[in-house]
């Protein structure tokens, strides 16, 4: 009944306290294969995928962490442990923390997200290869359901977050070669091994008969579960927007705030609060930035590097809100350790980019390693208060909390699989 109750109507209008808010269609998730979605569960916990078989995707995106990894900047390969504990791995140590916030993998199955990563350099594109548009241009193998599909498997080439190092393993090598999707590259030796594990043909051919076991294959399976693992659309929001339950006096508050004079909808608009559009908010950036190889700085240009126009220099993705709660740190490189900071940082962006420091984020120890090159020039944070799109505005500490509060109604960390106890490979499964 509540199910049908929410999707009785493509257009509902938030009007209880008199606010009114047309949130359009609401999100549509196409249904999963039972069997895929399985074999995607286990693809998922295994370190199989990764050069060194140390790090799985539940690395960095755990439930325990809101399907994120509770750090601002990762490290991957070369780390030990788990969340924010997570340490280097004295044996193998990495080269540089992951640039980018792990973003959460809540509701990636709707329809409606096209584009992925925080710049969205990966998008539907009916005029590319698949029909995809991603970093490998026309060199992009073909066979993904996706673009969720795609973008999934995009980590298993970094250095830094899957692949290992240059003469560490054969993943890495082709990596550094430059072997990627070509036949025989990187992505063919992934599929290679998962191919050699007896369990993983049985699985494959009773969910795909006839099918080679391909990265593409593995790709498309993985995003089957994350689709149907992380569907999160019953929370408390729901349930009142149907009529079926009511807001607490705070997050009504907070929700009128937020349709209204805090003005968040302009941008995290829709059912799932988000535009899929990219916005520049001079959060303030550290760690390594996002370089090509010939590069020798540390800024990280966002969307800009993705289109090449001006207007798009340090503008990013609007993230979903939903379990938001659930996912700190914030921003696209975990800038802020909580939400209320965040929001703080809305309210006037220049002015809390300037007095910014590193303390607010949740860095592991990285000996050697130069995290504040662009916080340190004033240049650069000139440039980041320039692109800024936000107008000041003000809120007392108490609507603050207020919309704290209505975000909170935004959880439903509903886990359907769960962790598995064991994976194919036999190796361990990250978090038990």
């Amino acid at each position: 009944m509540r199910r049908a109750l929410l999707a009785a109507s493509l257009l509902v209008t938030l009007a209880t306290h008199g606010v009114a808010q047309d949130l359009g269609p609401r999100p549509v998730f196409p249904d999963r294969d039972p069997e895929r979605v399985e074999l995607g569960w286990l693809l998922f916990y295994d370190p199989i995928l990764s050069g060194n078989t140390s790090v799985s995707c539940a690395t960095c995106h755990h439930p325990d962490f809101g399907t994120s990894d509770g750090m601002s900047l990762a490290l991957g390969d070369g780390g030990l442990g788990l969340g924010p504990d997570r340490r280097i791995d004295p044996e193998n140590t990495p080269e540089q923390r992951i640039p980018r916030n792990a973003s959460g993998l809540w509701n990636l199955g709707a329809t409606e997200f096209t584009r992925f990563f925080h710049d969205g350099r990966l998008e539907l594109d009916p005029a590319a290869p698949n029909g995809i548009r991603t970093p490998l241009g026309a060199d992009m193998t073909t066979g993904f359901d996706s673009p969720l599909a795609a973008q999934a498997m995009f980590p298993v080439l970094s250095p830094d977050e899957m692949a290992g190092h240059y003469s560490e393993n054969e993943i890495s090598q082709a990596v550094r070669q430059g072997l990627l999707a070509t036949p025989g590259g990187a992505w063919d030796k992934i599929a290679a091994r998962v191919a050699d594990i007896p369990e993983y043909r049985a699985r494959f051919d009773a969910a795909l008969p006839g099918a080679d076991i391909s990265f593409a294959a593995i790709a498309n399976v993985i995003a089957d579960f994350i689709a149907f693992e992380w569907r999160a659309d019953d929370a408390l929001f729901d349930r009142a927007m149907a009529g079926a339950a009511s807001l607490p006096p705070k997050a009504a508050q907070g929700k009128d705030l937020f349709y209204g004079k805090a003005g968040c909808a302009d941008c995290h608009s829709g059912w799932l609060q988000t535009d899929h559009a990219f916005h520049a908010i001079a959060l303030p950036q550290f760690g390594p930035g996002k370089a090509a190889r010939f590069e020798n700085h540390a800024r990280d240009d966002g969307r800009l590097r993705v289109t090449g126009d001006p207007a798009d220099a340090f503008a990013f993705r609007t993230p979903s809100l939903r379990n938001v709660t659930l996912t700190a740190p914030y921003g696209h490189n975990g800038a802020y350790a909580t939400l209320e900071a965040m929001i703080r940082h809305h309210l006037d962006p220049v002015a809390a980019l300037h007095a910014y420091d590193l303390t607010q984020a949740v860095l592991p120890a990285l000996p050697g390693v130069e995290d504040t090159r662009i916080l340190d020039d004033p240049s650069e944070i000139d440039a980041i208060a320039a692109a800024n799109d936000l107008i000041p505005q003000a809120l007392s500490d108490t609507e603050i909390a207020a919309l704290v509060a209505f975000l909170e109604t935004l959880e439903d960390d509903t886990q359907r699989l769960g962790i598995p106890g064991a994976v194919p490979s036999a190796l361990p499964v990250v978090g038990r």
